[in-house]
């Protein structure tokens, strides 16, 4: 039996259709013949939707008992026994209730799935767990039902139902998507345009990059090497230099020019020492390309073109952007440049761009490592001229019938001497010389063809020849070792001056640092490893690259940084003139490590100056705000038990009632000064469960007066998972400060209602409001918006109600209130994520009610 397929319907926001558009694709097997059962379908009273399921044959829900109330889940045991072909399965990301047979509903599925049975499902994109802490940063709602991306990204087939924000907003005005009396707190909230647009937009890429991950899958299965334009991605060759900010710009606007272009910069470097590149240009060209929407790459390889086209076909991309070399007309004759070679060997699938810059043909002047080294071609070459040339040059003097003479022929070879010496230096010329005395000697010097020299004028003139030609491949390379020096010179200069220069910038990022250590010196990964006692074992404090290294001795470099501290290369060894650069790069790494430390410890100095500045706060509040109820109390107390004044019964009860109403306020205000002390020091624990809001609501409005207060709960919301405790009195605190604001005879509203998986609660006044700009602020500690009056209190009320609120994993935030006044929208997670669907036969019931 065979795993069956999966095949999930993916929607940037709920009403974009997924639901519809599986019942249609069931609808569409079905006529085919194929065997298809509802194993779970939501319709969320949407007739559209609920008019699909007609016509297909359904599963029987589990009825389950919780908390006191009932819920429906999928019965997957029933979904077994019945084995259909293929079964429709709604809400992947939907955590069942607790006595379910698995905890999430995606864990059904996989069940339905190895049991050889193929499932469509549906899924929202804010619902992927990869992408919760951005939904939270766009929507500001935490998604608690999330799916691991994995389960999707296993998906034989994800189909993105799409549709534009206006579209969608539009559809939920007419009332297809939420009740009519839902929709405009919906439009409001998570479905203004801006919201949709960003989660469309993550719900496209999200599935291009899947497609891309489809395509690259089929390619290796297929041994594909050959480029398929199905998406413009531009390669840009960087060498270092600082051309490569054009390159970058001008690959930049080839990627604007077609949908959906991406652009990847990669930097070739040798694997024989530092990398031929400054790395503080590299640093900048790195930001650069990201700061442009690209990524940049890091690829080591000794034939650079080879390497970038292998590059460029691995990505699959269409163009490579190259910069005109930099090198003079004369540096052609050691052979083609990058750009040359690349453009002749991309084939008809690869398009090469030569862009022009300043740098062109101004010379690539000295090196940064060890590219002052004499190249391997030029070796060769001076060889063939040291040894080959003199071998010919004899064959030809020999045959010709001219008689140039001895010192002629010496001049002869004596040039082919010193043009290895230039080419080749010390060996090449060395061999020469050598090669060419015993030419002379054997072929030109009487007696011929005899190591012997009867004159004593031919043995000075062959050792003048010896000696010229040692002496130029002696300057030769010596010229070559000061310009090796000073090129390594130069290299080191750069680094050691980039790392001084980050000090005094004070950059602290250590894996930025570690990947700066990675490129320069060409390694696969570089570890910062650290222990407490030479006893104690190692641990790694900061990693960049692939598969790090855990110790000092598994490593290809490692360069102690004092007793208890090592960085730790791997990939190759390094020469051992390498090592005084890295020693800078573990000295400067050990630097930001302690920097870190002391920000840490600077950011916890932050906190405990914040909390002496609340309890500077705390002491100016009792002075004030304590003291006005309790000086009340005792005037109250003191009247009473004073004998010189004979107090009447009503008088007596309105002392007392002074008494009692200080008493109260204060503690109130103990209250939320206590309150506000357990959020700052983080012991707020809340004892989560699920709660029916009618029952929490009502008993939270004690301390307002009668009829301030208009009371809209439906009595078919379902429960929120809160502490009723917590709940209860950041409900308080909310409703008395917007009483405090309204006006006198304009009733505070109390409203509830479900907006897909949430649950608002919304406490409007018709007060002064609050602007913008002063919105945030109401919820700090010992805030209080305009002009209140001293004795309103201490200024926190709304700020342990948000703290309780986020403590529950809800939201509070302030709008304003068409018409004037402001609007306290408090958001709380359903218990089971989603509300259960309503008895058909019976009509919402609601409780209202003025307080």
């Amino acid at each position: 039996m065979g795993r069956g397929k999966l095949r999930i319907y993916l929607g940037a926001a709920p009403g974009v259709g997924k639901t519809y558009a599986m019942l249609s694709e069931a609808h569409r097997r079905r006529e085919r013949g194929t065997d298809v059962v509802v194993a779970f379908v939501e319709h969320h009273d949407r007739p559209r939707t609920e008019v699909m399921l007609h016509g297909l044959e359904g599963i029987p829900r589990r009825r389950l008992e919780y908390r006191g109330g009932e819920f429906s889940e999928m019965d997957v045991d029933a979904v077994l026994a019945r084995r259909p072909a293929v079964a429709l399965v709604d809400e992947l990301a939907h955590t069942n209730v607790p006595g379910s047979r698995n905890a999430k509903r995606w864990q059904d599925v996989e069940e339905l799935l190895a049991a050889g049975i193929d499932v469509v499902s549906t899924v929202n994109i804010q619902h992927l767990e990869s992408l919760g802490d951005v939904v939270e940063s766009i929507t500001g709602v935490r998604q608690r039902e999330t799916v691991p991306d994995e389960v999707v990204r296993r998906a034989d087939q994800i189909e993105l139902v799409d549709m534009s924000p206006q579209a969608l907003r539009r559809r939920m005005a007419h009332g297809n998507v939420y009740q009519p009396d839902k929709v405009d707190a919906a439009l409001s909230n998570y479905f203004r345009p801006g919201n949709l647009t960003a989660l469309r937009e993550l719900a496209l890429l999200w599935t291009a990059d899947r497609v891309d991950e489809y395509l690259r899958q089929y390619r290796g299965e297929h041994n594909i090497r050959s480029t398929w334009q199905a998406r413009e991605r531009i390669v840009v060759g960087l060498t270092g230099g600082p051309e490569g900010r054009t390159l970058i710009r001008r690959a930049a606007r080839l990627a604007e020019k077609g949908a959906g272009g991406e652009v990847l910069a990669v930097y070739i470097s040798r694997s024989d020492g530092l990398t031929a590149a400054s790395p503080k240009e590299l640093a900048v060209q790195r930001t650069l390309v990201e700061d442009l929407g690209g990524t940049f790459h890091h690829v080591i390889g000794d034939d650079v073109p080879h390497a970038l086209l292998e590059f460029a076909r691995g990505v699959n991309a269409t163009q490579i952007v190259l910069g005109s070399s930099r090198r003079r007309t004369w540096q052609y004759m050691f052979g083609p440049g990058v750009g040359q070679t690349v453009a002749r060997e991309s084939g008809p699938d690869l398009d090469v761009h030569i862009v022009t810059h300043e740098e062109a043909a101004k010379g690539r002047g000295l090196p940064v490592a060890r590219g002052a080294r004499l190249g391997r071609g030029r070796i060769v070459c001076a060889w063939l001229v040291g040894v080959a040339g003199p071998a010919l040059l004899t064959l030809l003097l020999t045959h010709v019938d001219a008689d140039l003479g001895l010192a002629n022929d010496m001049l002869l070879f004596l040039t082919l001497t010193v043009a290895s010496a230039l080419l080749g230096g010390f060996l090449p010329a060395l061999a020469s010389a050598a090669f060419g005395s015993l030419l002379l000697n054997w072929f030109f010097t009487p007696p011929l063809h005899r190591l012997t020299i009867a004159d004593p004028l031919n043995i000075v003139a062959i050792a003048v020849f010896f000696g010229v030609g040692m002496s130029v491949a002696s300057v030769v390379d010596l010229a070559a070792r000061r310009t090796q020096q000073a090129a390594r010179l130069r290299a080191e200069s750069e680094v050691l001056s980039y790392l001084a220069g980050s000090v005094l910038r004070g950059e602290s990022s250590l894996e930025a640092l570690l990947e700066r250590v990675r490129e320069t010196f060409s390694m696969e990964s570089v570890a910062l490893l650290e222990r407490t006692d030479d006893l104690a074992p190692w641990t790694c404090a900061a990693s960049v690259g692939a598969h790090p290294v855990a110790r000092p001795d598994d490593a290809d470099v490692d360069m102690p940084v004092g007793d208890h501290l090592a960085l730790a290369l791997n990939g190759r060894v390094l020469p051992a003139e390498d090592r005084r650069v890295l020693g800078a790069f573990a000295a400067q790494a050990a630097v930001v490590l302690d920097r870190q430390r002391l920000v840490d410890e600077a950011e916890g100095a932050r906190k405990l100056a914040e909390g002496n500045k609340i309890r500077t706060s705390l002491l100016a509040a009792v002075s004030h705000d304590l003291r006005t109820p309790l000086a009340g109390i005792k005037a109250s107390v003191s009247s009473l038990r004073s004998a010189d004044v004979e107090w009447s019964e009503e008088d007596q009860a309105l002392l007392l009632e002074g008494i009692e109403e200080g008493a109260d306020r204060l503690d109130h205000l103990v209250g939320n000064l206590l309150d506000m002390s357990r959020l700052q020091t983080g012991t707020v624990t809340p004892l989560i469960r699920p709660t029916d809001l009618d029952e929490v609501v009502p008993m939270a409005l004690g301390g307002v007066p009668d009829g301030s207060v208009g009371l809209d709960i439906p009595e078919t919301l379902p429960m929120v998972d809160v502490d009723r405790g917590l709940l209860e009195r950041a409900v308080a605190n909310i409703v008395e400060n917007a009483v405090k604001y309204s006006p006198d005879g304009v009733p505070v509203a109390v409203s509830a209602s479900v907006l897909g998986e949430r649950l608002e609660l919304r406490v409007t006044d018709r007060g002064p409001g609050v602007p913008d700009e002063g919105k945030d602020g109401i919820f700090e500690p010992f805030q209080r918006f305009g002009d209140a009056p001293r004795g309103s209190g201490v200024g926190l009320g709304l700020a342990v109600a948000r703290g309780f609120v986020e403590a529950m994993g809800g939201t509070l935030a302030a709008e304003d209130t068409p018409g004037g006044g402001l609007t306290m929208v408090l958001t709380l997670r359903t218990a089971g994520g989603a509300a259960p669907p309503p008895d058909p036969g019976a009509a919402p019931e609601s409780v209202h009610s003025f307080t």
